[in-house]
């Protein structure tokens, strides 16, 4: 079992950046696989990125060339960086572990890209 708290929301400006943090109640090291979902009102949850324990990533269509998913196993924490930040980015933003056959998730954290 492990509990995920994103942090790192909040509102920018487009073509701005942020990071988005993501830190586990236990040791990530044998995680098998760890990502970032998001969810705009009205729409599906989308994979964003993820990560293996391996060090494999793996990006959705419309977010390639412009985030990095990067995770920090002494830290236990998982972070996704956003650049060239669009309104389209627009959601909540949750965080995902795959731990043996079970799924759990964070709480999300809002990012929003507005003039």
């Amino acid at each position: 079992q492990v509990q995920l708290v994103e942090s790192g929301g909040g509102l920018v400006q487009p073509g701005g950046s942020l990071r988005l943090s993501c830190a586990a109640s236990r040791s990530i090291f044998s995680i098998a696989a760890m990502g970032w979902y998001r969810q705009a009102p009205g729409k599906e949850r989308e994979l964003v990125a993820a990560v293996t324990s391996g060090g494999s990533t793996n990006y959705g269509d419309s977010v390639k060339g412009r985030f990095t998913i990067s995770r920090d196993n002494a830290k236990n924490t998982v972070y996704l960086q956003m650049n060239s930040l669009k309104p389209e980015d627009t959601a909540v933003y949750y965080c995902r572990a795959l731990v043996g056959l079970s799924l759990y998730w964070g709480q999300g954290t809002q990012v929003t890209v507005s003039s």
